[in-house]
């Protein structure tokens, strides 16, 4: 289904959802949904350095991608993880050698941690599968800095990426880390001067770089972004922080003052996200989005959807126990719940169905097919799929 709609529109100008039309139930799918170039490239060279390591002890920095089933999978291949996702060690660091494979994760890692391993004579450059567009994100970081700019990430302060990234900004840049609009509109008013120095290093404690000035490194910003966080608000965040400046130093000394940094957008993110708003317009009785419970991106995938539709967040198709039982994640209160008779009783009941950049394609086909048992009378699969 993926492939067939990508040939139909390869320069992905539709982002209208794959309509399933089983008879008794009807699934909505979105356009775009599942890995990204970035997750696929990691895997594959955590499976290559498997293959190639036969002899060798194989370690992971923290977990590859954000999906149990993906890192349950290499961990039972033998693959070690150092440390977890929050950065809580679990294998000492003198207990990792120079004749170890470390492979770096997906999110990438610390300018410091980096140093740690090539000092222990590590190779950590073959292995290294950080997303291209992570990269992308620390280049005009340290261009930012070139240019004289402080760099305001926007993400969350103990992810795996935005941490790795505050840590390269910071090497040639003022950083500091904003993690919503509410940080945002705090930062805007040290900017403005609303707020003292002294309010500034309590509330923003270790989300700024050493040596930061307040005063001094908040006249010249640029925003970018943990690549996983919603797209439009970190636009929202950007054009708040034009808006400041406007008040400050008025609209004729705007490009002084803050950096265009548009094109540090993950557009697998944008993707996914855009497709999810075409979900909305969408008639469905109910979502489910498939993903790991400490996915950024699926999370963000959840928190739209749920603008509109009752929306169940779950790790794969074991979570849904019977026609009238699912058991799911609720992000905001980081609990697992229970929800009965989630199924409404109609004729016809139609389900959106997505996933996360981070969950594999066939956790989304067991979910379907799961779902699919609780609908007696429906097409075959074969057929629904062939009249695409």
């Amino acid at each position: 289904m993926k492939e067939f709609r990508r040939v139909k529109d390869l320069r992905k100008q539709d982002f209208t959802p794959t309509r399933l039309d089983f008879g008794p139930v009807e699934f909505y799918i979105a356009r775009h949904f599942g890995f990204c170039y970035g997750v696929e490239n990691a895997i594959e060279i955590s499976y290559k350095a498997i293959e190639e390591n036969p002899d060798k002890r194989v370690f992971l920095l923290s977990q590859m991608i954000h999906n149990q089933e993906v890192n349950n999978d290499l961990q039972g291949r033998g693959i070690k993880f150092i440390m977890d996702t929050d950065g809580r060690q679990f294998i000492p660091w003198d207990e990792i050698g120079r004749d170890d494979v470390v492979i770096i994760p997906a999110f990438g890692t610390t300018v410091e941690i980096e140093s740690l391993l090539l000092d222990k004579g590590v190779e950590v450059q073959k292995y290294n599968t950080t997303c291209p567009f992570v990269e992308k994100v620390w280049n005009r970081a340290e261009k930012l800095g070139k240019e004289n700019y402080t760099v305001i990430i926007h993400g969350k302060p103990k992810h795996e990426e935005t941490r790795a990234t505050f840590s390269h900004s910071a090497q040639g840049a003022a950083s500091v880390i904003v993690r919503d609009m509410e940080d945002a509109k705090s930062l805007g008013d040290y900017i403005l001067g609303k707020k003292s120095k002294e309010d500034f290093f309590e509330e923003f404690a270790w989300k700024h770089s050493e040596g930061f000035d307040p005063e001094r490194d908040l006249q010249r910003v640029g925003v970018v972004n943990q690549t996983t966080m919603l797209a439009t608000e970190t636009q929202a965040i950007a054009d708040y922080f034009r808006q400041v400046m406007i008040e400050k130093y008025g609209a004729d000394n705007l490009k002084d003052h803050i950096a265009d940094t548009r094109d540090t957008l993950c557009y697998a993110t944008n993707d996914n996200q855009d497709a999810t708003y075409e979900l909305l317009e969408t008639d469905a009785d109910f979502a489910v989005v498939v993903g790991g419970y400490n996915s950024s991106n699926t999370s963000h995938i959840v928190e739209l959807c749920e603008r509109k539709f009752p929306t169940y967040f779950i790790n794969s198709d074991s979570e849904i126990k019977s026609a009238s039982e699912i058991h799911h994640f609720i992000y905001e209160a980081k609990r697992k719940a229970v929800t009965s008779n989630f199924i409404p009783q109609k004729d016809k009941v139609k389900i959106v169905l997505t996933s996360g950049a981070s969950c594999p394609d066939t956790l989304v086909d067991r979910v379907m097919l799961r779902l699919l048992e609780f609908f007696p009378g429906t097409r075959p699969v074969e057929d629904v799929i062939a009249a695409l």
